[in-house]
Parts: C-alpha cells; sequence; structure tokens
C-alpha cells in the first residue's frame, strides 16, 4: 500500500494527556464514570467515534461522486461501546447512524459502498461488530 499520510499521537494512558506531533490535537484522557473514573476528560472510544463517523462521511462522499449525486449534508453518528474485562480482553462495538439528504437515489447502496471503502471500516471488519442504520 502506498501510504499518503500518517498521523502521529502519544498518549499516557486513560488518565493522562493524548497529543498530536503538529499540537493540534491536545486533549486530557480519563476513564468515562461509567467504568469508574472521574469522566473529567475525553477518551480513547469518543476519539475512536469522531475519527470513524468523520472518515465513514468522507467514505460516503468519496462514492457519491461517481454517481454524480450532491451528498453535502450528510451526517454520520458513531457509537462506539466497550465491554470485557481484563482476563477475557476488552472489545468494541460500532453502530454508525447515518442520515441521508432527502431524496438521494440509492442511499442504501452509497452506504454499502462507503462501508466497503472506509479505512475504519476495513481495520474493524470481522474484528468489532458495525451496524449500519440509516436513518
Amino acid at each position: 500500500m502506498d501510504v499518503h499520510y500518517t498521523a502521529v499521537a502519544t498518549a499516557s494512558g486513560r488518565d493522562g494527556k493524548a497529543v498530536t506531533s503538529d499540537g493540534r490535537l491536545d486533549v486530557t484522557l480519563a476513564m468515562p464514570r461509567e467504568m469508574g473514573g472521574s469522566g473529567q476528560g475525553t477518551n480513547p472510544e469518543q476519539l475512536f467515534a469522531a475519527g470513524y463517523a468523520a472518515c465513514f462521511a468522507s467514505a460516503i462522499g468519496a462514492v457519491a461522486r461517481g454517481t454524480g449525486q450532491d451528498v453535502r449534508d450528510v451526517s454520520v453518528t458513531a457509537e462506539v461501546g466497550i465491554g470485557g474485562d481484563v482476563e477475557n480482553g476488552f472489545g468494541l462495538t460500532v453502530v454508525l447512524r447515518i442520515e441521508l439528504p432527502d431524496g438521494l437515489e440509492n442511499g442504501h447502496d452509497l452506504v454499502e459502498r462507503a462501508h466497503k471503502v472506509c479505512p475504519y471500516s476495513n481495520a474493524t471488519r470481522d474484528n468489532v461488530p458495525v451496524e449500519l442504520v440509516i436513518e
């Protein structure tokens, strides 16, 4: 694979900081309250959800360009769940809620094609359950 871009970030754990090499992302990390933490910062699941939502919306745009359809008003909400335990391992689940513009032809097909080309979808395929919900 020909790599076009490499993002670099350093984190000090779930209760610490995460910073990108260019300094544009600099966040305080904290365990969510639901997992016994303070909830006073963002967490890796939120960061993953934001990245996946943005990437999937972009993938819909990429496949729609070939059809000449306007998907500027597409919206993707990613819900990333975490479960498991230290002894058996932790795992993730993902629900992608996709809002497509009114009157879009073949919206279901565009979403399925986006799921085949999105790098996050490809990274999670056969490893993380991903549910696509068109709203």
